[in-house]
């Protein structure tokens, strides 16, 4: 009866034991002494028996744990990068600046003379050429003064408003008029603002259209 008491206690030693172990990470051995008296009576301990008892020396190996995460914690999980093609976003096509060429015209076609056109002088004497027949105003700046005619104390702004003087071309010069139109309207077209670059190129085609289909673009 006391053999068998002795087994049970052994054994719910060893259990305890090896639970102690599986919590202490960095053990590498548990040691174990069984200890019985004269009278016959068994006790495990950890420590040596005494003098007067019979001493049965275990070792066992400790169990190696995981770590667990301090309480509190929570595990993060890092999202995967994602892959460039994925995360670079499609640049826009380039604008491009080349105007289309005119069509090629029947050499045998009759060809009709170009519209008229009008050149202006400006107040300043810059000269142009435009489509338009209505000469265009201009807003210019005007020297202020003050009450007592002192122009160092003028004060506000002021302008003369004052029209551009303009002349039909004569039929003669028409095709002269009309290449130097297609020139200003390219040198508009190559160096305007994107924003602006799709109604200069479709003004500069429709004038180098004029001069190609007309009398002016004949060989």
């Amino acid at each position: 009866m006391k053999t068998r008491k002795a087994r049970r206690a052994w054994n719910a030693i060893i259990l305890c034991a090896l639970w102690a172990a599986t919590i202490d990470a960095m053990a590498d051995e548990v040691v174990f002494y069984r200890c019985t008296d004269a009278a016959g009576n068994l006790t495990v301990q950890n420590m040596p028996c005494g003098k007067d008892q019979k001493q049965e020396k275990r070792v066992m190996q400790g169990i190696n744990t995981v770590p667990m995460a301090p309480a509190g914690t929570t595990t993060t999980h890092t999202p995967a990068a994602a892959s460039p093609a994925a995360s670079t976003p499609t640049p826009p096509a380039p604008t491009t600046d080349t105007a289309a060429a005119p069509p090629p015209v029947d050499a045998n076609a009759p060809r009709l003379p170009p519209p008229v056109l009008y050149q202006c002088t400006t107040h300043d004497k810059d000269t142009f050429v435009t489509e338009d027949s209505e000469p265009a105003t201009r807003c210019v700046p005007m020297r202020t003064v003050g009450l007592d005619g002192n122009p160092q104390a003028g004060a506000g702004q002021a302008c003369e408003v004052v029209r551009d003087q303009c002349a039909r071309v004569p039929d003669g010069a028409l095709c002269d008029a009309w290449k130097k139109r297609r020139d200003e309207t390219e040198v508009a077209f190559r160096f305007s603002r994107p924003e602006n670059l799709d109604k200069r190129r479709a003004d500069y085609e429709r004038v180098a259209r004029i001069v190609h289909e007309s009398t002016c673009g004949a060989p």
